[in-house]
């Protein structure tokens, strides 16, 4: 294996300009397939997020009297898993949406602002007891409805499922492509040394001691062409995030992050094996040469 491993070291530097081009290429089906991993990982994070919150806005008729409106935050604290209450008159919250600036709701009146209730659940109450609040809430006489964050964490899940959907197919082709450009390398760097297999041959080297460096020489392709993907995807993750941290953060209501450990870790392995059986697949014609 020392051997095989040390003839694979000197084909890449043989080699070093069509090992290159193969692992740039490698690289770009990479960096593609690392977007839109990133873009899953992030919608799944934003869907255990907006999951976790457990917040509901209870918006009151206009004829609300008073008394109701204060019986029902006295008996919304009283409440198990409910962490805090908190009334919002029309006031309050024209100018809590008027903090954003929009020129289309300052002209609006303090009227078309409805009053409302924000509770804020305990992330532990499980979902059905949050469920049963929102239910009986509604059925109040003083309550107009109540809108919680279950219908966004749904749509938000539909979309997350076709992500994952879309991130599958697109590994698909990214594995294909990576499995034809080593495949192709190594047919073309085992054409260049030709004269070196002929040598082996000569002194009764097996076609499996033949194979070995140019299945490494893959490997390696595969390895590096994904690592650099990695380090590339960080790079600009990193440059977009510090220049609209704060705008995505207000947005999604959560810092967007980078790729877990693991999943950078299974890049690098998937594209080294790739690598390999690309390689595998180049010399399948070695009786040829």
């Amino acid at each position: 294996m020392a051997g095989s491993l040390e003839r694979a070291k000197r084909g890449l530097y043989a080699e070093w300009r069509l090992h290159v081009l193969s692992v740039v290429s490698l690289a770009v089906a990479f960096v593609c397939l690392g977007a839109a991993l990133l873009v899953v990982v992030n919608l799944h994070s934003l869907k255990e997020r907006w999951g976790r919150i457990g917040r509901a806005s209870v918006y009151l008729k206009d004829g609300a009297a008073p008394q109701q409106v204060d019986a029902l935050v006295a008996a919304l604290k009283q409440t198990e898993g409910v962490r805090e209450v908190r009334y919002l008159s029309p006031a309050d919250a024209r100018t809590a949406a008027l903090g954003g600036g929009d020129p289309t709701l300052k002209a609006l009146p303090q009227d078309a602002f409805p009053a409302s209730i924000e509770v804020d659940v305990a992330p532990e109450v499980p979902e059905a007891d949050v469920a049963m609040i929102v239910s009986k809430l509604g059925a109040l006489p003083a309550v107009e409805g109540v809108e919680t964050y279950g219908t966004w964490t749904e749509r938000l899940g539909s979309l997350l499922q076709g992500g994952t959907i879309a991130a599958g197919a697109l590994a698909a082709i990214v594995f294909g492509a990576v499995l034809a450009v080593v495949a192709s390398t190594m047919r073309l760097a085992l054409t260049r040394r030709r004269t070196e297999v002929e040598v082996l041959r000569l002194v009764g080297a097996s076609d499996g001691f033949v194979r070995t460096p140019y299945v490494l020489e893959g490997t390696f392709q595969g390895a590096i062409g994904s690592t650099t993907a990695v380090a590339i995807l960080a790079g600009l993750f990193f440059i977009v995030k510090s220049r609209a941290d704060g705008d995505l953060s207000g947005l999604l209501g959560l810092d967007p992050i980078f790729l877990p450990l693991s999943v950078m870790a299974a890049l690098v392995g998937t594209g080294a094996l790739l690598g390999a059986l690309g390689g595998a697949l180049g010399l399948r014609k070695l009786t040829a040469v």
